[in-house]
């Protein structure tokens, strides 16, 4: 996998965690290391609170050294997690919830604004 390019945004294996930062494994060919300083723009005081041993996480490529398969990572700046509780979850009911209620809901402020 020698694609990987600095700057880039790739997944990762959690493989270690150190008070000085964590040790992430890309497609078991790169190993990297995200500082504590690369771990948050906010004061880091207990790095477990971030991520944990086993998990899959997005990292940002900052460094790498080709020869020794090994990177400088960060996940400061980036959505870090693949599956954070922010994100859309597709449901099998798709838009039809949104289909049958939206005319009732147009039909409930109509008549609410036709009573001011």
């Amino acid at each position: 996998m020698d694609d990987l390019k600095v700057g880039s945004v790739v997944e990762g294996v959690v493989t270690g965690i150190q008070d000085y930062g964590f040790f992430v494994n890309i497609n078991n060919t790169y190993t990297g290391l995200v500082h504590i300083s690369e771990i948050s723009n906010r004061y880091v005081t207990d790095i477990n609170k971030y991520v944990n041993i086993g998990e899959h996480i997005y990292v940002l490529i900052k460094e790498i050294d080709y020869n020794n398969k090994r990177c400088v990572l960060s996940i400061k700046d980036i959505n870090y997690r693949p599956n954070a509780e922010h994100k859309i979850r597709e449901t099998l009911h798709g838009f039809a919830t949104l289909k049958e209620q939206l005319p009732l809901w147009i039909d409930a402020k109509i008549k609410e604004l036709d009573k001011k």
